[in-house]
């Protein structure tokens, strides 16, 4: 099976592609549509169209607000290098989803072919959207679409062209500021992604394989969406048709207010297969506001490793529902560590702000000044606690390692966990930055359905550190029907609930 692929969606070369005619079902027993004129439809935005037929016209909206939508054309100078080196070459494996996308779009800059022998220099194109934010040129893309560009052009829909300058890209958002010099520019509205809802009409304007001002239509399938490497941008995710070229442009709602950046589709091969994701326009907009401003943007950092929560975890805790982000470690000397919080702290509330789930945390601290004060309201011992964090400023993120207690026991197994533990060799802690926890070495029964494995580090049971071999076996004892098993696989820490029946 192929596995399925995030995929930026910047053409990266001139592509030619089929065009193929839909068609439309019909259905018994629906009322006849109201008829509107032409003239009539155009003037309402989408929102006011499905009010009177039943049926949301776009017209009206791609006439006022397509304008404003952009073609971006971003040339670099590609190194290129041998083949033979190893680097900068189309993926050989067929089954590999990058392989058919390079292959059917013609390759992408510095993936050559032919002889493998010493190539020259040569200079790419990458094609993507924008919009207009400003009449004096300020125009919002993805960072993606700028990268490493020597040469940026914006071309209107009146097929004017101006050369554009890079005002900031900031790649952690996916968001880049583009300045042309013109004026009395058509600008798009700004709306607010927070009350759009799951199951609404959005819209996309952009250039799809070089196709200037396509319009293509769908609905909002969820908010607030997290994506692998993506922590700091709760994504809106769409059914929208969009494709390689796209990247950049906006997602109306049916109000004709722009409510995101497309930015990504989940793809096998590069094109549209249901699923495409939009920056929201008010994070976007805080980047863009930093950019213009100071050229970067500055993100809060606390200092935690967090992860979701379950019923299962939530019933280890003591807690009703599963809510909050837990924390599986803190890193040493990190904010949140000087300000008291702990593994197997729940995180609920960030300045009384409802933390709902872990994908949620991230964006918030990010959004928070460096050096400021910070109310966490976090779940610990049964009851919530409010602990005052001074928010640090966001670097590489670390994992932490817990380094407290010690034991010293031999192995043994607890049935009803279905375990077999050991103490840590010195060895081991000293390889593993450890001076305390129980390695697994086998797992069977509760722990094997809870996805514990050999080679496991047991540290702490329902948030309480562990010690030892017959420390584990009591908590186990007295536990009820769940417990939360803090655990260190490989370089991370994790809670692990498991059901004890």
């Amino acid at each position: 099976m192929k596995a399925k692929i995030l995929t930026r969606s910047a053409v990266a070369a001139a592509v030619a592609v089929a065009l193929s005619a839909g068609y439309v079902a019909g259905h018994n027993n629906v009322p006849a549509p109201q008829v509107i004129a032409p003239a009539q439809a155009a003037a309402m935005m989408p929102a006011e169209a499905a009010a009177k037929t039943g049926i949301p016209d776009f017209s009206g909206l791609v006439e006022t607000y397509g304008p404003a939508v952009v073609n971006i054309s971003a040339k670099h100078v590609v190194k290129q290098t041998s083949a033979r080196s190893g680097q900068n070459q189309l993926p050989m494996d067929p089954d590999d989803p990058f392989y058919q996308f390079f292959k059917r779009f013609g390759g992408m800059p510095g993936f050559g072919g032919g002889d493998g022998g010493p190539r020259a220099d040569r200079p790419s194109e990458g094609l993507g959207s924008g919009f207009i934010v400003s009449s004096d040129g300020y125009i919002l893309t993805n960072a993606h679409v700028v990268d490493n560009a020597n040469v940026v052009t914006v071309k209107l829909t009146d097929k004017r062209e101006y050369r554009a300058k890079v005002i900031g890209a900031d790649k952690q958002s996916d968001v880049a500021v583009l300045k042309i010099d013109a004026k009395s520019l058509p600008t798009v509205k700004i709306g607010d992604p927070n009350g759009s809802k799951v199951g609404q009409w959005v819209v996309a304007i952009g250039s799809p394989y070089g196709f200037d001002n396509t319009v293509t239509s769908g609905i909002i399938s969820a908010k607030s969406r997290a994506l692998p490497n993506e922590n700091y941008t709760p994504f809106i995710q769409t059914d929208v048709p969009v494709n390689p070229g796209n990247s950049g442009g906006p997602l109306f709602n049916l109000q004709g207010e722009v409510i995101g950046i497309n930015s990504m589709i989940y793809s096998q091969t590069g094109g549209f297969q249901g699923l495409s994701f939009a920056i929201p326009i008010n994070e976007a907009i805080k980047v863009k506001d930093a950019l213009i401003k100071t050229g970067h943007v500055d993100r809060g950092r606390l200092g935690v490793t967090v992860q979701g929560m379950n019923q299962t975890l939530a019933n280890s805790f003591g807690m009703k529902s599963p809510q909050g982000a837990l924390v599986s470690s803190v890193e040493p000397g990190g904010p949140a560590a000087k300000a008291g919080l702990q593994p197997g702290d729940v995180i609920t509330a960030l300045n009384g702000e409802p933390v709902t789930d872990s994908t949620s945390l991230p964006s918030q601290v990010a959004g928070l000044a460096p050096g400021t004060s910070a109310k966490v309201t976090v779940w610990r011992d049964k009851s919530a606690k409010d602990l005052s964090v001074t928010i640090g400023a966001l670097k590489d993120t670390k994992t932490a390692s817990a380094k407290t207690g010690s034991g010293d026991e031999s192995s043994a197994q607890d049935a009803r966990l279905g375990v077999a533990v050991r103490p840590l060799t010195p060895e081991e802690r000293q390889n593993d930055s450890l001076s305390r926890g129980l390695l697994v070495q086998q797992a069977g029964g509760a722990a094997a359905n809870a996805g514990i494995q050999p080679g496991d580090v047991i540290l702490a049971v329902n948030g309480q550190p562990v010690t030892s071999v017959q420390q584990l076996k009591s908590m186990v004892q007295h536990a009820g029907d769940s417990i939360a098993l803090l655990i260190q696989r490989d370089d991370a820490q994790i809670f692990v609930p498991v059901d004890l029946g």
